[in-house]
């Protein structure tokens, strides 16, 4: 038993010595390494950086006006062209065919037409004139006889017959005038009908002459006005379909940036601010513009949330071409004698705003007010002051009174 109670002391106090021992080992574990940077004054300008896309300020997009195959392309994409100047051709015999014989077409509905506003055939109008005329005129002598013969009838000088005969003949003229009348209304009815179908006709034939004779016009493609044919997507012997892209001409001396802002900085732009555009494609090469428009609503873009700006760019040589890809920088405000610190330096805590502030071997979470800023830069309004050492953060989390040491590049 004694010997139990032995052996548990003798683990008892090799545990106690061995935590003591780790303990002192962890005291002496080297800080934690970080890199540092001082805040300092300058001039501080604040900008926007983003992505956008260049477009011209007024393009000319020519599309194909009917169906049918490329014969002759005269330009070439990139050069520039002059107003007037021939692009390339068309093959229009079948719209040429059409348009003939919707010529013929139009001809004759306007003759007919001419006629009918004319009061018809001549010919059929005199006929149905005179013999109206005719059966009024029998009317009339018929008429007459029959009261000179009722005359008489009372005088016993003609005979009933005599007088019933003639009233015969007249109830028969009677019904030949009504014949007459109703056979000339009717003609003067269809007259009426006709012209309007007529008018009608000519109407539809004229708009297909004038749309026929369009497409053949548009069979000779050509420059709408001076600039750069900076899209020619067709080839001699392609079959192009109505409303394909022929060609695009736009004068790019002066170019549109849509620039795409994130939606938390929309509320710093405004009209007239400087517009600085670079692209890879050039590296070295910068052109200088203006804000515009600015975003009249936001919309989604892959991941991000952005206003569309555009900004009107100076395009000297006309390097800058369409639907390229280009980097924006927007100048916002500039600001003499700036405390200014690295973004990299600044944590962000909800709507808080921290720096860890280094006094010699401990960081100080302190939080700070930031004011402009940039791409790479906060310009610090209070919280800290000019020299004060703020440390970056790294492989290890940053946590306030942290122990650490000043990484140093030059041991690494």
């Amino acid at each position: 038993m004694r010997t139990l109670s032995r052996r548990v002391w003798l683990l008892l106090g090799f545990a106690m010595l061995l935590a003591v021992v780790l303990l002192y080992l962890n005291s002496r574990r080297p800080s934690a390494r970080v890199a540092v940077v001082q805040a300092t004054r300058e001039t501080f300008r604040s900008s926007i950086s983003s992505n956008g896309k260049v477009e011209p300020i007024t393009t000319y997009s020519l599309r194909a006006k009917f169906d049918g195959f490329v014969e002759r392309v005269v330009a070439a994409e990139g050069k520039n062209a002059k107003k007037g100047d021939l692009l390339l051709t068309l093959n229009d015999r079948d719209i040429l065919a059409q348009l003939a014989q919707a010529r013929a077409q139009l001809a004759s509905q306007q003759d007919d037409l001419r006629a009918a506003q004319a009061g018809g055939r001549a010919d059929q109008a005199a006929k149905l004139s005179a013999d109206l005329k005719s059966a009024v005129a029998d009317q009339n002598l018929l008429q007459r006889q029959q009261e000179s013969l009722t005359k008489l009838a009372a005088q016993n000088a003609a005979t009933a017959d005599e007088v019933e005969k003639n009233h015969a003949e007249l109830e028969r003229a009677d019904a030949a005038v009504d014949q007459a009348r109703k056979a000339k209304q009717e003609f003067e009815h269809q007259v009426t009908q006709d012209r309007e179908r007529l008018e009608l006709l000519v109407e539809h034939s004229q708009a297909l002459v004038n749309d026929l004779q369009d497409k053949a016009d548009s069979a000779r493609v050509a420059a709408p006005a001076s600039g750069t044919l900076y899209s020619l997507p067709v080839h001699a012997g392609d079959f192009v379909h109505t409303g394909d892209l022929l060609a695009d001409v736009a004068d790019l001396h002066d170019v549109r940036v849509r620039a795409y802002v994130d939606e938390p900085e929309l509320g710093q732009l405004k009209p007239g601010q400087t517009v600085v555009v670079t692209w890879d494609a050039l590296p070295g090469r910068m052109w200088i513009g203006k804000t515009d428009v600015l975003p009249r609503q936001v919309v989604a873009l892959g991941t991000r949330n952005v206003g569309e700006l555009l900004c009107t760019i100076a395009n000297q040589g006309m390097e800058l071409i369409p639907n390229t890809t280009v980097d924006v920088r927007i100048e916002i405000d500039e600001r003499a004698d700036a405390l200014v610190v690295p973004r990299g330096a600044v944590q962000i805590d909800g709507s808080h705003r921290y720096a860890y502030r280094f006094d010699g071997n401990r960081l100080h979470r302190t939080e700070i007010r930031v004011g402009l800023s940039n791409a790479t830069e906060f310009e610090v309004l209070s919280g800290i002051t000019e020299g004060d050492t703020l440390a970056l953060p790294g492989d290890t989390p940053l946590r306030d009174n942290m122990a650490v040491r000043v990484a140093n590049p030059e041991s690494e």
